[in-house]
């Protein structure tokens, strides 16, 4: 369905102008092309057309405006039509003459003619929701005036259909050169709707719009019309996946707890992939500290190291013999990790669970680092936070954002159907035999599935014999949910005893079918088809493309499909009936039925070779065909195993519907139908040369055809809304190139057109929504198509709010940030286009030479899928697509994959058959269909040729200019590049330059009578492309390939004018490519200019006047036809070669280039002999300068004289600058020179010199805002000399950790309270935790040292760190809001950023804690003094140090062809120290004029003297962090070596056992001389004792760049000045010498002391202390503060001011040469440099590390109560307990000590009176105990261990015979425990499990603590219950305390404990019989004896009664 309009001519125009015109329907409008110079008729002459998607209403109007055209002002409207279409509904077609009216609705006399069309569609495709689709936030730009008519969209959906005519601008998407603008061109810019115009037309039609709201619409929008018939070719050639890369896996385990079970002696096993490493056993603990770290290397391709598996368990009990039992795993794919933030998860907890009991819980925690890195991936490693926060398991769970910590069990089934197309896999040869003998002829493979999830391996069954396999099986996989493992892998395999291998392997990509959010759905997937690539279907033993099976790199071939299914139940595992393994089990599933993947359909592929060139010479001397093929349909040599009749068979009803339809569709077709057989190879045919390198196939004007008919699942819905949303972000894509680009080359208003760029998303994802609503009730459609449909829809219209809303925010100061997040869309729109179920597979295009496969190319069959709606479109369907073919497989990889081997012009459409039509609609005009035979006349029926008759002729035109930072080909580093031209047929070369990578050729290449064939029209519009590649030249062998890039060129018909704003062409930029990677930029412009034609066209074109079958050719009005002349070879010396002519090169203008030669450095040697009289060559557009001769260059290698300056023509636009090389050559005897070297500056932008503007200083606005500041701070306004500045900076200096400071200014009277700083407030709150805390000792002076001062800094910067992520975090936040709310808050929200962050702190803290009221301090509190910890290197920060003196690498040798940039590191050979500076002249009068200006140094003035100078250079060492381990038992045994030219420092006796993060603390002396010794390496060594020793890594340090830096890197100055103490100043220079000298170097006035604390330099007035305390306390005057205040601020003052280099410790990389790239652990140092020549510094800081203290921990196990009882006892069955308590500090294995046994306790009552001694050494910074062990028997030496300082105490009932009972535990960290209860009875379970609210406390402060603490165990469900409680007293004391007051152990002397006061049943039976009776039986049975005893007096009174009664009775009775 489509509309269109031809706009034929406009007349009655009045007086003389150029005139453009605008169509507009449905808001989409389209713009003529400019004619100029028009009197009264403006001949168009053009058609527009709209595809649309709904019937047009007859109320629809259609409007045409017709403009005066200005370059420079906006147009003028002349006037307007509008017309409604109801005529045009009804008839179908209509031609118009009408007048124009002008704005004020009158009408005028100008006319216009149009002729309309209308072509509508029986059947509607769903209706086109207008309303939706034309609310555009940008209605204002567009006319406001017929309020009638509905408004029409922005400019933006004018792009809408812009991208269909790939125009010019859209190659800037494939990188292809810069953005070609409208065709309507300016000298420099591009016309038409250039952003001014629109602000002036805006402004008239909005009545004064902001310019901010304004949006530019694509730039190809505004080009020409004719639908595109060509889509881009793809530049990047080589395959990037399948290629193996450096990874390293660094895993540290730091500690587990909670772990389930009794009594334990874990190890960890770290398993990545199948490598297995595991940690030292700790006994008998349920919560080891290990810290140790493992490190795994992997050379693989990235899709096998991110689906290799990490699995983390930890085991019990595991020695040499036993395996040991597991307690619980975890485990994650390396890809889940490697994208996390920093590609790492740091101090995260791992839950445990046991997959071999799913119903039980969780099994523990384990505390671990994990981190991937890739080649070239630094890992930060993140600021430790502070030990407290990470007990915090919950909340720092190791686990991707998003994932619940609740992880449920779920049963995952992967259901495997069936499969259909499987290739051979046998060689024919057995089968024969077997046939020969049995008579049986099989199918040649035997196939089984295999499917690989989490670790876990499960198969199907194996189907013998089987193209078409049957399974109807499931694999059932048990995993948590959800999975930390990305992909399933599923493969089909061939069972075979010899080699099984893989026929096809499919990965499901979990995030792609589930979705997480809230309407989320779990994983399910199918039933549907998934299609399987691999190597080619030829089956050899030995199958060189394996791996591609494998699914590794890109299949070249189609292999078979599967029919899968997926599904996921979570698993409820308190149901009893679970089975609670997690074995991967296989079962049997339904079958499902045939039809549920869909209707069969019939396909049908056409494709025409349009142009098949550049093939590569090896395949040149036998004849070519190609052979295009689906699936298996179309491959003639080894694809079908079965006859395709089954499959006709099988969609047997969709054939005859199929049929029935064309029958329906054309009469004269009758049967024919069934007959047409595919045809899919084109004939075969011998190539033409075309130069050396390539040869042609001659399609000339016979073009080969191909067409297949193949039977699928008709399943494009899936194919069609991939196809919406790949456009949108191709759209998207190319409109952010675009603007990148704009900002590259610093066009106007970028910010335009990136609202441009989002109200075209916005609209495109509103159209999704509208489009792919349609087709809800499709029977075959599967669970995740309806899930994927709705989530896509609601993530889309999210998209488009979110674009609309971010288009709002976009200003020119947001845009950087606005353009990132615009890239968030672009990710999201390309993952969720990514249909994961499968429908067409893929079609293969294969060169053939002599039946052999050589080279193919794989197209994505949606990219070609036709559809009726537009957006559903393959982006390529029916377009001329450039395909360039590449060679299979591996042999792709590398120089092989970069040269193509054939480049295609092709044209691809695949439909339905019914729809077949169309197929040939997007085809050049201007053809015959040759036909087969039987095909004749029959209407559709394909073609085998098509036969073009018109030819055009053109000239083609390459103005090859220059090229810049090519690739390095030849050995010396340099190249001696040459260009090929291709266009077409033909080749030309450029001359060849020698030995430059920046060549500039400067010449015109000619392409004369080049044939087109086709449409005039077309050819202007979509001319073909042009390849370029560059090589070098090499004198023997063939040229070496350097890279391609691609271009279109301008167009000029023979009836157009050469003349602006078109011609002549812009020199532009096009990328050049060398495989994926960039190889430099090439400065071009092509022109394609038609030839005015010869008699013999004349002739023809006077005869078609009356016979109408020869073409017509309009013949051009004469003076028009003739081509620009081209001026003949101007420089003599280059002969017959062409220039760039005038109007094409650039404009030139005179500038000097002024050099500063400082020195050269490192030269390595050249040929093996030394370097030693070398100079430097500087060369820049062919003009130059020489340095002076280094006449020694081991004496000294500066040069002589510093400045030197050459003058040269450069181009005024700085893009365009040429770039300059930097030579460095060797002066030989007999005057031979060679090559050391060389650089090029690509850029000379950043040594361009601008002269300041007088008008605006920008210091002096600084200046009044500082004055106000100043009156501010120091309480009213003051008197003053005027223009002073008053820096008040005293309270900067205490404020730090003061409480509370009160600061009286001289002169007023106001008292500043300052808020106390945050670590005051951090303490406090610490001290309302412990009441007795604020007792505290704090640190006093004396106790102080270096380390104190290291650790405050580290805190500090771990909290700038954390403050400068939670601003990140929050500002993410707010973004997200806006973008959600809209703009609702914006105002808000910018209230809230101009907040400064301090006063935000402040805010945060006094949210966080109720202001308490202050508490005068009882004593001052001490402030540390800090330093500058910098978490990476001091040049990161300073930038490179190179404020003057830049280092410019020579670099010689040739690129290695492996990686680009990997070999970068070999290649330098020196260093070129100096500097550049370029200006235009002349330079302005007042520079020269300035005081102390000296001539000879030019720019460079006040620059120091080269001369050798002597310093002596103090390293100082603290520590290194995370080493790679270099022995094998994973650890290392580090020492330092230090090297600086002769000096080579070996510490090596020092070195440190087993540590991977030694604290060294050592300074180094050495003695230097720059600038021959200038560069100090200082390394980390491996101590082994047997070999010689490893390097770890290493880093280097320019010195000599830091010596000269103005920012005064030699000695860092320090925050505070004193003169004594741990922060005594270690400059030799005091504050106020140093002062003195900047003032006096940078010509500044000043430093002017005054009274009262301050200091005037220039105009700014500093204020501070002055007085200064000396080690006695005394206080004398001094001005040194004042200095020191001036120093630190030294970056505000004006001209010369930049920030000193502060006191610091940096953080620099390990790096090791054999493994590049990747850091191999981290360093921290400092150095200190002081020149020789002045007073000599003090000794060096003592920065020794700390030593542990001493100390001695007595406990005291009193009582023990309330343990439970484990024993029965024989006689009585009695329950009882014999109670012993057992403690150690550092492990079981050093220390443990038992009390004595408690026998037979009956009531768990103990009592003991046991003393524990344990001596340990204690680091109270680190808070750890240090113990140095042998690690094994066979140790050489001692290892260091740090462990936390945590008391164990457990309890056990002790058995003779058996092993003894472990009944419970507690551990104490001593640093933080909770206080004991005071009595047994207030001890509750709480206190061990940390819940209770008791005070913490620290034995450290306390001293001595006594109190009840719980024992603690898991019952058998893992509940924590207490096991009893035990009274115990803790004394901590110093070795010297304790050697004063001894203590024995146990009850002993000294200091004896009295013996506990036991019950005495440590019973011996026969001792004392009575007394144990009286214990056994009375204690227990005393209520039943005596009851007993009751009874048995009465029994015997009744009996007594019973027995005297009858005396009795007969006494009374007888009356005896």
């Amino acid at each position: 369905m489509a509309l269109l309009v031809h706009l034929k001519t406009v007349t009655d125009l009045r007086g003389k102008g150029d005139r453009i015109a605008k169509v507009a329907f449905r808001g989409l409008s389209f713009y003529t092309r400019v004619l100029e110079n028009c009197e009264d008729e403006a001949p168009f002459d053009e058609t527009f057309r709209w595809p649309i998607a709904s019937s047009i209403d007859v109320n629809e109007m259609l409007e045409i405006q017709v403009f005066n055209y200005s370059k420079v002002f906006s147009n003028r409207l002349i006037g307007t039509f509008r017309m409604v279409l109801q005529k045009v509904v009804e008839e179908g077609q209509l031609e118009v003459m009408d007048t124009l009216i002008d704005d004020n609705n009158s009408v005028i006399q100008t006319s216009v003619s149009i002729e309309i069309r209308y072509q509508a569609m029986d059947g509607t495709v769903g209706a086109w929701n207008d309303e939706e689709f034309l609310e555009s936030p940008n209605a204002q730009a567009e006319d406001v005036l017929l309020p009638s008519h509905r408004q029409s969209p922005s400019k933006a959906s004018a792009a809408e259909r812009a991208l269909r005519r790939a125009g010019k601008g859209v190659f800037s998407a494939m990188k292809l050169g810069k953005v070609r603008k409208d065709d309507h061109r300016k000298q420099d810019e591009p016309a038409v709707l250039e952003a001014e115009d629109l602000d002036r037309k805006a402004m008239r039609l909005g009545g004064g719009l902001d310019p901010d709201t304004i949006s530019l619409a694509s730039v190809t929008a505004v080009t020409t019309n004719v639908s595109n018939k060509r889509s881009k070719p793809d530049i990047k050639m080589e395959p990037s996946a399948g290629r193996p890369m450096d990874y390293q896996v660094s895993i540290t385990v730091i500690e587990a707890r909670q772990l389930v079970g009794l009594n334990m002696d874990p190890v960890v096993c770290v398993e990545v992939g199948e490598e297995k490493k595991y940690t030292s056993m700790k006994e008998s603990t349920n919560c080891p500290y290990y810290n140790e770290y493992f490190v795994f290397d992997f050379h693989v391709p990235p899709d096998v190291m991110f689906d290799k598996i990490i699995k983390l368990s930890v085991i019990h009990s595991k020695n040499l013999l036993r395996s040991g039992t597991l307690v619980g795993s975890f485990k994650m794919d390396v890809g889940t990790v490697y994208s996390q933030p920093e590609h790492q998860f740091y101090h995260k907890w791992a839950i445990l669970s046991d997959p071999e009991d799913i119903t039980a819980g969780l099994k523990g925690y384990l505390k671990v680092d994990v981190a991937v890195v890739g080649k070239g991936d630094n890992i930060k490693t993140p600021h430790k936070a502070n030990e407290t926060d990470e007990d915090d398991i919950e909340g720092n769970l190791l686990l991707p954002d998003g994932v619940p910590p609740e992880r449920q069990w779920a049963r995952f089934y992967i259901k495997i159907y069936r499969a259909e197309g499987l290739p051979r896999m046998n060689t024919s040869i057995m089968a024969n035999v077997k046939k020969a003998l049995i008579g049986e002829n099989k199918d040649l493979v035997d196939p089984y599935v295999q499917v690989v999830f989490a670790g876990q391996k499960g198969k199907t069954s194996v189907q013998k014999s089987s193209y078409e396999p049957l399974w109807n099986e499931q694999v059932v996989f048990t995993e948590m949910f959800p999975p930390l493992c990305k992909r399933i892998k599923v493969q089909i395999r061939d069972s075979d005893k010899v080699n099984d291998v893989a026929i096809g392997t499919h990965f499901i990509d979990l995030r792609k079918v589930s979705n997480e959010g809230d309407k989320g759905f779990l994983p399910t997937f199918g039933p549907a088809w998934v299609n399987m690539y691999g190597s080619t279907r030829n089956y050899t033993l030995m199958d060189e493309h394996q791996d591609l099976n494998e699914g590794l790199g890109e299949g070249v071939s189609f292999r078979a499909r599967l029919l899968i299914g997926l599904s996921v139940e979570i698993l409820d595992t308190s149901n009893p009936e679970i089975t609670s393994s997690t074995e991967v089990q296989l079962e049997q599933s339904t079958p499902v039925a045939d039809n549920c993947t869909g209707k069969m359909e019939e396909f049908f592929l056409f494709g025409s070779f349009l142009e098949a060139t550049m093939i590569d010479r090896k395949n040149g001397d036998k004849p070519i065909n190609f052979e295009v093929t689906i699936g298996n349909y179309g491959n003639e040599i080894d694809g079908m195993s079965k006859p395709v009749i089954k499959k006709k068979k099988e969609g047997g009803a969709g054939n005859e519907e199929a049929s029935e339809l064309l029958q329906n569709s054309s009469d004269e077709e009758g049967n024919e139908e069934e007959e047409f057989v595919s045809i899919s190879t084109t004939p075969p045919m011998k190539p033409l040369i075309t130069d050396r390198n390539y040869f042609h196939l001659p399609y000339f004007d016979k073009k080969p055809c191909i067409y297949i008919k193949s039977w699928w699942q008709d399943q494009r819905r899936r194919l069609y809304n991939a196809n919406i949303m790949d456009k949108i972000a191709d759209k998207l894509e190319e409109g952010l190139n675009d603007v990148h680009e704009m900002m590259k080359t610093e066009k106007p208003h970028p910010e335009r057109r990136l609202r441009g760029v989002l109200e075209e998303l916005s609209s495109g994802c509103l159209r999704f929504v509208t489009l792919a609503n349609k087709d809800q009730n499709h029977s075959s459609r599967t669970r995740l198509d309806r899930e994927r449909l709705k989530s896509c829809m609601r993530e889309l219209e999210t998209m488009g709010q979110q674009a609309k809303t971010l288009r709002s925010q976009v200003k020119k100061t947001t845009i950087r940030e606005k353009l990132k997040q615009s890239q968030n869309f672009l990710q999201k729109l390309r993952f969720l286009a990514d249909e994961p179920q499968h429908s067409i597979p893929d079609i293969f295009l294969w060169m053939m030479s002599n039946n052999k496969r050589i080279a193919y190319a794989r197209i994505p069959s949606k990219d070609i899928l036709y559809s009726i709606v537009d957006e559903e479109m393959g982006k390529d369907c029916g377009k001329v697509k450039t395909v360039f073919l590449k060679l299979p497989g591996k042999k792709g990889f590398g120089p092989a994959g970069w040269t193509v081997q054939a480049k295609m012009e092709i044209y691809l459409w695949l439909g339905l058959n019914k729809q077949r039509k169309e197929f040939l609609s997007g085809l050049p005009c201007g053809f015959e269909e040759r036909k087969l035979p039987k095909g004749q006349g029959i209407l559709f029926f394909p073609p085998i040729s098509l036969l073009y008759n018109k030819k055009q002729v053109f000239q083609l035109r390459v103005h090859m200019y220059q090229a810049r930072s090519l690739f390095a080909a030849d050995s010396s580093g340099l190249s001696d590049p040459f260009a090929r031209v291709f266009f077409i047929t033909q080749s030309q070369c450029t001359e060849v330059l020698n030995e430059t990578l920046c060549p500039t050729w400067d010449q015109l290449l000619v392409f004369d009578n080049v044939e087109l064939y086709g449409e005039v029209h077309e050819m202007r519009d979509d001319p073909p492309i042009i390849v370029i590649e560059i090589y070098d030249q090499d004198t023997v062998g063939k040229a070496d390939f350097m890279g391609r890039t691609f271009a279109k060129p301008v167009v000029k018909m023979s009836d157009e004018e050469y003349c602006p704003p078109r011609f002549p062409p812009q020199l532009e930029y096009y990328q050049i490519y060398r495989g994926n990677s960039t190889a430099g930029d090439l400065l071009a412009a092509f022109e394609l200019l038609q030839l005015p034609y010869d008699d013999e066209e004349i002739r023809r074109a006077l005869l078609a006047v009356t016979d109408p079958c020869v073409p017509q050719i309009k013949i051009g009005p004469a003076g028009k036809s003739d081509l620009p002349p081209i001026d003949g070879p101007t420089d003599l010396d280059r002969g017959p070669i062409l220039p760039v002519p005038l109007g094409i090169r650039p404009v030139l203008s005179k500038y000097r280039v002024e050099i500063l030669f400082w020195g050269l450095r490192d030269l390595k040697r050249v040929n093996l002999a030394q370097v030693d009289r070398p100079r430097v060559d500087i060369e820049c557009a062919g003009k130059g300068v020489q340095s002076s001769l280094i006449q020694n260059y081991k004496k000294n290698p500066n040069f002589s004289t510093l400045v030197k300056w050459f003058e040269v023509d450069l181009p005024e636009n700085e893009l365009l600058h040429p770039p300059l090389n930097i030579r460095v050559v060797d002066c030989r005897a007999f005057g031979r020179y060679t090559l050391v070297g060389s650089h090029a500056v690509n850029s000379l932008r950043k040594f361009i010199y601008r002269p300041p503007d007088k008008k605006a200083q920008h210091w002096s606005t600084a200046a009044k805002l500082l004055n106000a500041y100043a009156t501010l701070a120091n309480g009213g306004p003051s008197s003053r000399p005027a223009g002073e500045i008053v820096v008040n900076v005293e309270p900067e200096v205490p404020i730090k950790k003061m409480e509370t400071m009160v600061k009286l200014e001289a002169n007023s009277d106001a008292v500043v309270k300052v808020e106390p700083s945050e670590e005051e407030k951090e303490k406090k709150k610490k001290k309302k935790k412990g009441a007795e805390e604020i007792e505290d000792d704090e640190p006093d002076e004396s106790m102080l040292d270096w380390w104190s001062k290291y650790f405050a800094s580290i805190e500090t910067m771990k909290e700038h760190l954390r403050q400068q992520e939670a601003a990140a975090a929050e500002a993410e936040e707010k973004e997200e809001m806006d973008l959600t709310e809209g703009s609702k808050g914006q105002g808000k929200a910018k209230e809230k950023i101009k907040m400064p962050k301090e006063d935000k702190k402040k805010k945060q803290q006094q949210q966080q804690q109720p202001q308490q009221p202050e508490v005068p301090e009882k004593k001052n509190k001490l402030k540390i003094d800090e330093m500058k910890v910098y978490p990476k290197e001091l040049e990161t920060e300073f930038d490179n140090f190179e404020d003057w003196l830049h280092t410019f690498n020579l670099l010689r040798g040739k690129i290695g062809d492996d990686d680009d940039n990997a070999a970068d590191e070999e290649r330098i050979v020196g260093r070129f120290k100096g500097s550049m500076c370029v200006y235009k002249v002349p330079l302005p009068d007042d520079i020269t004029k300035e005081a102390g200006y000296d001539p000879n140094f030019g720019m460079f003035q006040g620059i120091p003297s080269n001369d050798p100078i002597n310093v002596l250079v103090r390293v100082y060492v603290v520590r290194a962090t995370d080493l790679h381990p270099a022995d094998i038992n994973g650890k290392a045994d580090p020492y330092v070596v230090i090297k600086l030219g002769k000096t080579d420092i070996k510490d090596k006796e020092n070195y440190i056992s087993k540590q991977l993060n030694p604290v060294f603390g050592k300074s180094f002396d050495i003695e230097a001389t720059f600038p021959m010794e200038s560069m100090l390496t200082v390394a980390i060594y491996d101590w082994d004792l047997v070999g010689s020793d490893d390097l770890i890594g290493e880093t280097k340090i320019d010195l000599e760049n830091r010596y000269y830096s103005k920012h005064r890197a030699t000695c860092g100055v320090s925050g505070t000045y004193s003169i004594h103490g741990y922060n005594i100043w270690r400059d030799p220079q005091k504050p106020t010498q140093i002062l003195s000298k900047l003032c006096k170097e940078g010509k500044l006035d000043g430093p002017h002391y005054g009274p009262g604390g301050r200091v005037k330099v220039v105009n700014r007035v500093f204020t501070g202390p002055t007085e200064l305390e000396d080690e006695n306390g005394q206080k004398k005057q001094t001005e040194e503060h004042l200095a020191l205040t001036v120093l630190h601020h030294w970056e505000e003052i004006p001209r010369v001011g930049c920030k000193l280099v502060p006191e610091h410790v940096e953080t620099r990389p390990l790096l090791n040469p054999d493994k590049p790239g990747i850091e191999q652990g981290r360093l921290e140092l400092w150095v200190d440099m002081f020149p020789m020549d002045m007073p000599a510094p003090g000794p060096a800081i003592d920065i020794a590390p700390r030593k542990p203290k001493k100390y001695e921990l007595r406990v005291i196990v009193w009582n023990t109560d309330e343990v439970i009882l484990e024993d029965d006892d024989y006689f009585t069955g009695e329950k009882s307990s014999d109670i012993f308590v057992r403690g150690w500090l550092k492990g079981q294995q050093e220390d443990k000590q038992d009390t004595d046994v408690h026998y037979h306790s009956l009531t768990g009552e103990g009592n003991f009176n046991w003393r524990y001694i344990f001596p340990f050494d204690y680091l109270a910074a680190e808070e750890k105990i240090v113990i140095s062990k042998k690690e094994s028997m066979f140790s050489w030496d001692e290892t260091e261990y740090k462990i936390p300082a945590r008391l164990t105490l457990q309890v056990w009932d002790a058995d003779h015979f058996s092993a003894d009972d472990f009944l419970g535990a507690i551990e104490l960290d001593l640093n933080r425990f909770p206080r004991g209860a005071k009595t047994a009875k207030q001890c509750s379970m709480e206190l061990g499990t940390g819940e209770a609210e008791v005070p913490m406390i620290s034995i450290f402060k306390q001293k001595r603590v006594k109190g009840w603490w719980p024992f603690l165990a898991r019952d058998e469900n893992d509940e924590i219950e207490i096991t009893g409680k035990v009274e115990a007293e803790l004394h901590l004391l110093t070795a010297e305390e304790a050697e004063k007051s001894p203590a024995g152990l146990a009850r002993n002397e000294p200091d004896p404990l009295e013996k506990p006061n036991r019950p005495d049943t440590s019973f011996i039976w026969f001792l004392n019989p009575l007394k144990s009776i009286r214990y056994f039986i009375w204690h227990t049975y005393r209520w039943l004896l005596l009851k007993i005893l009751l009874l048995v007096l009465l029994l015997l009174m009744v009996g007594l009664f019973f027995y005297s009664m009858p005396g009795y009775l007969v006494k009374k009775l007888l009356g005896a």
